[in-house]
């Protein structure tokens, strides 16, 4: 068994399912208060993501996840497994990274016109918040089949022989051809902590007193 995943890299993905959940339960609820703190913490998590995508572990690298159309079309058809993601898996990464980032800022421009407003509504035109708004509600519907996609690409490789749940539970992955170079979650696990703090700080406060 050879470590592919550092322990960030492990937490990132089950704090992220758990967020969106959240999120969406939230929004649909109503919950505005925990539906923006919730959005406040998972854009603390992203950051951390991109930055961990620069300084992290092999395996983490941003540059890790670009791959050639031939690369990716031969990852589908072979059940060859790869260290870290292949490059099928890759590219399914980099369209949640955009999903992710464009449902955080367009949410962050929201109003309902009557008690909820996202903090950077003030500074856009009313127009731009319009467009942020249909932007918001169009962009959920487009992760969620994004999000079935990726269970049903996790249960086929599951019947070619490859859990890839246990992988990222464990950080460990059997046939690894190689080991790659590791790095402490615990660095990317500060920066989370520090980017949450500072945007609860600025942005959320008046949400979280009133969960409080």
């Amino acid at each position: 068994m050879t470590k592919v995943w550092d322990g960030f890299i492990r937490g990132f993905h089950w704090l992220l399912v758990v967020g969106l959940v959240t999120l969406y339960i939230t929004g649909e609820e109503g919950m505005m208060e925990l539906h923006f703190v919730t959005g406040y913490l998972l854009l603390a998590l992203m950051a951390t993501r991109l930055i961990w995508g620069l300084f992290g572990s092999q395996t983490a690298k941003l540059s890790a996840l670009f791959h050639s159309p031939k690369a990716i079309v031969s990852a589908i058809k072979s059940s060859k497994s790869h260290v870290g993601h292949n490059p099928a898996g890759s590219q399914m990464v980099l369209v949640f990274f955009v999903l992710i980032i464009v449902q955080l800022g367009s949410g962050l421009m929201t109003t309902d016109d009557i008690l909820v407003e996202g903090p950077l509504a003030q500074y856009v035109s009313y127009d731009l918040v319009e467009i942020a708004g249909d932007i918001h509600h169009i962009n959920i519907d487009i992760l969620l089949a994004a999000i079935a996609i990726h269970i049903v690409a996790i249960v086929m490789y599951r019947l070619k022989g490859q859990n890839l749940v246990k992988t990222l539970l464990t950080g460990k992955q059997e046939n690894a051809a190689v080991a790659p170079k590791m790095k402490s979650g615990i660095v990317a696990y500060f920066i989370f902590i520090i980017l949450s703090v500072l945007l609860l700080l600025t942005w959320g406060a008046e949400p979280l007193n009133s969960l409080l």
